[in-house]
């Protein structure tokens, strides 16, 4: 289990997930669980790569790395 599975599972347990890596955890605290890996993506001068995270990310809940890493190099999903 990789670290963002790890507190997405903790913090999510009674509570709401939503989207971009958003919850709400069994108190009502909203958290946002987001990968390191991502800001360094979407600081890429590649606009194109910048796109495609981008597009990748807005359809998940919990942030999958390997699904924005293959969107960051253009491979298929």
């Amino acid at each position: 289990m990789g670290i963002i599975d790890h507190f997405w599972e903790k913090l999510s347990k009674g509570g709401k997930t939503n989207q971009c890596g958003w919850l709400n955890d069994k108190y009502g605290v909203t958290w946002q669980i987001v990968p390191t890996v991502l800001a360094k993506m979407l600081q890429d001068n590649d606009k194109k790569k910048v796109e495609r995270v981008t597009e990748a990310f807005l359809k998940m809940k919990k942030f999958d790395i390997a699904t924005l890493e293959q969107a960051y190099k253009g491979t298929k999903t």
